[in-house]
C-alpha cells in the first residue's frame, strides 16, 4: 500500500485515460531532453578524435531528428503501455475497495464503510438505527426470497429519503443506520418519523405475496467532543426501548427516554441494560 500511494504522488492518478496519455508526452518530451543533452557531451568529443564520418553540424542535425524520432516515439509507447496498465490496476482497485464496502443485496454501505463514516460526522448531525419489526416472522412465513425483496425495498426507501449529505447503511441482518445531517434537531427527527410512518404505508410485493412490514428506530445526536461510540450505544439503547414500546415507532435519547421507562414500567415490561437511575443520568448529561 505504502509503494502504491508513493508511486501515485509521484506519477500522478491513472485513474482517467486523459492522465496516461499525459504521462506518455511527458515521457517522450523527457527522453527526447535526455537524448539530446547525451548528444551534446559526446558528438564534440567524437569530433575532436575525428571518429565522425560527416561534419559536426550535419551529425548533430541527423541525431537530434533521430533522437525525436526514434527516442521520442519508443519512450511515447512504452510509456503508453506502462500507462495503462497501471491505469488498469488503478480502475481494479478502485472496483475492488468500493466492493469492499458496499453491501451486496442492498446495494447501501456496509457496515465497516458505515463505522469509518461514523469517525468523520463533524456538527450538527443525528444517528438513526433502524430495525424491521418481527423480520424472522417475515422469512419464516413467506420465505428468504421475500425477506431479501423486503431488504431491498426498505434500503431503497432509506436511500431516497435522505438526501447525499446522510450517510445510509446497511449494518447487517434487518438493521440499518443513517447518519442524518442538515435540519435543526426537531426537523432531522421528523424526517426519520416521516420515513418510519413511509416504511409502515406501503406494502412491498414479494414473491406473489403484498408484504405490509414496520420499523423501529433510535436516535441518538452528535454533539462536538462527544465519543461516536457512546452516540452510537445510545442510539442503539433508543431502538431497543422502541421494540419494548411496541415497535412501529421512534424513540429520540434524550426526548424519549424517561417517557419511554415510565411506558415499560407501566407495562410491566424492561429492557435489559437500562434502568431508571441510567435514564436520569443520560438525561442529566444532555444526551
Amino acid at each position: 500500500m505504502e509503494n502504491w500511494i508513493s508511486l501515485q504522488a509521484e506519477l500522478g492518478s491513472f485513474e482517467h485515460r486523459r492522465t496516461v496519455y499525459t504521462f506518455a508526452l511527458k515521457m517522450s518530451f523527457l527522453a527526447v531532453i535526455l537524448s539530446g543533452f547525451i548528444i551534446l557531451i559526446t558528438l564534440p568529443p567524437l569530433d575532436l578524435m575525428g571518429m565522425l564520418p560527416i561534419t559536426l553540424g550535419h551529425a548533430m542535425v541527423f541525431a537530434i531528428l533521430l533522437s525525436w524520432l526514434i527516442g521520442g516515439m519508443v519512450s511515447g509507447v512504452l510509456s503508453l503501455v506502462a500507462g495503462f496498465a497501471i491505469h488498469d490496476l488503478t480502475v481494479s482497485r478502485a472496483k475492488f475497495e468500493k466492493l469492499s464496502r458496499t453491501d451486496t443485496l442492498s446495494g447501501l454501505l456496509n457496515r465497516r464503510a458505515f463505522t469509518d463514516a461514523l469517525e468523520k460526522v463533524e456538527g450538527d448531525a443525528c444517528l438513526a438505527i433502524f430495525d424491521v419489526d418481527r423480520f424472522k416472522a417475515i422469512n419464516d412465513r413467506f420465505g428468504h426470497g421475500c425477506g431479501d425483496a423486503v431488504i431491498t425495498a426498505v434500503s431503497a426507501m432509506l436511500s431516497a429519503a435522505f438526501d447525499g449529505a446522510s450517510v445510509v447503511a446497511r449494518l447487517g441482518g434487518e438493521e440499518f443506520g443513517v447518519v442524518v445531517h442538515g435540519g435543526t434537531p426537531a426537523e432531522r427527527v421528523a424526517r426519520i418519523e416521516g420515513v418510519r410512518a413511509q416504511v409502515a404505508a406501503r406494502p412491498i410485493p414479494a414473491d406473489g405475496h403484498e408484504v405490509t412490514i414496520t420499523i423501529s428506530g433510535g436516535i441518538a445526536d452528535f454533539h462536538e467532543g462527544r465519543d461516536k461510540e457512546a452516540v452510537y450505544a445510545s442510539a442503539d439503547k433508543a431502538l431497543y426501548l422502541a421494540k419494548a414500546l411496541g415497535r412501529n415507532r421512534v424513540v429520540h435519547e434524550r426526548e424519549g427516554l424517561n417517557h419511554a421507562w415510565h411506558g415499560l414500567v407501566e407495562n410491566g415490561l424492561g429492557v435489559q441494560g437500562i434502568g431508571p437511575n441510567e435514564v436520569s443520568l443520560l438525561q442529566a448529561s444532555g444526551i
